[in-house]
């Protein structure tokens, strides 16, 4: 299967080399324009923070209303801070980075990683949100709390009920543990090789799942129809999200916003690329994710519909 696969999808970059070229670039000009003066930053600060020891200090700004709440550790604030706040996937790769330098414990790691890696709200509100026709105040609310309230909710459940999460303790919030500083300029350098390498990642699986989107746009180019519009934008949503949302613009928002919380395939690998160093689960990543697609269902469709 996964042979005739790829030798579908060589065969048809062959055939059709513009088209092929077309969707490469698209998502190449993504990852340059959005991907990496959004992300590359807080890439090398967020890994000369963790390589210093300075996450706690950071953490503190949000700690006393979030630590209460939550009873975690300031690691795991400062993990939940930059996953609500700086989008796919640097949740992921905080969690990742700070689980392997020993700063969480696995039941911390598996439990930020279950809500810790959503979309960025400057990306959400200043292009996602316009772009799909949500511009109304209320609209605008509703959405927010939809995308960042239902993870939140849905992180402080599973504190509290262990949910598909590993066994284990977690750390007392009152007892931090420091691992050695290092000199700043290597801190500076392992962060900016370690950034650049994840964003060029990124970019390769930008490039990647783009270039899917070739599939359906031969094997349907016959079929001229209405259901075959939708079928095409559907999947251009589900292999990489930031694409999709130029594609289906105000045609079907409801799906862009039913997927967000899932991100697409090309959120999904990214996310396995930042973890595949670690022991934590990508499969229960994706059942929490599928948890909260659920929830985010039913918070559209049965609850806000009428005011959207």
């Amino acid at each position: 299967m996964k042979l005739f696969f790829f030798l579908l999808l060589f065969l048809l970059i062959l055939l059709h080399p513009g088209m092929s070229v077309h969707f490469a670039a698209t998502g190449l000009k993504l990852w340059f324009e959005c991907m990496v003066p959004a992300l590359l930053p807080f890439m090398i600060l967020s890994g000369i923070m963790i390589r210093q020891n300075l996450t706690e200090r950071f953490s503190k700004v949000l700690s006393p209303i979030l630590a209460p709440i939550c009873r975690l550790s300031g690691h795991c604030i400062y993990c939940m801070i930059l996953g609500f706040l700086c989008g796919f996937p640097m949740g992921a790769k905080t969690v990742a980075e700070l689980y392997e330098r020993k700063q969480l414990t696995k039941k911390e790691a598996s439990l930020l990683l279950a809500f810790c890696n959503n979309i960025g709200p400057v990306y959400f509100l200043n292009f996602l949100l316009p772009t799909i026709g949500m511009k109304k105040p209320i609209q605008i609310l509703i959405c927010t709390i939809g995308m960042y309230g239902i993870p939140l909710c849905y992180g402080i459940f599973l504190r509290y009920s262990n949910f598909l999460l590993p066994k284990g303790v977690f750390t007392d919030p009152t007892k931090e543990t420091l691992s050695p500083t290092e000199p700043f300029f290597q801190s500076l350098d392992d962060s900016m090789q370690s950034g650049i390498a994840g964003i060029t990642t990124l970019g390769g699986y930008m490039i990647f799942f783009n270039l899917l989107n070739l599939i359906p746009y031969v094997l349907l180019s016959a079929a001229d129809s209405v259901h075959t519009e939708k079928i095409r934008l559907f999947f251009h949503c589900i292999t990489e999200i930031t694409n999709g949302v130029n594609y289906c613009g105000t045609q079907m928002p409801f799906l862009v916003l039913l997927i967000l919380p899932i991100g697409g395939l090309s959120c999904i690998a990214q996310t396995a690329s930042m973890i595949k160093n670690t022991d934590l689960s990508l499969k229960n990543y994706l059942v929490h994710k599928l948890v909260q697609t659920m929830l985010t269902i039913f918070y559209y469709y049965f609850l806000c519909r009428f005011l959207l």
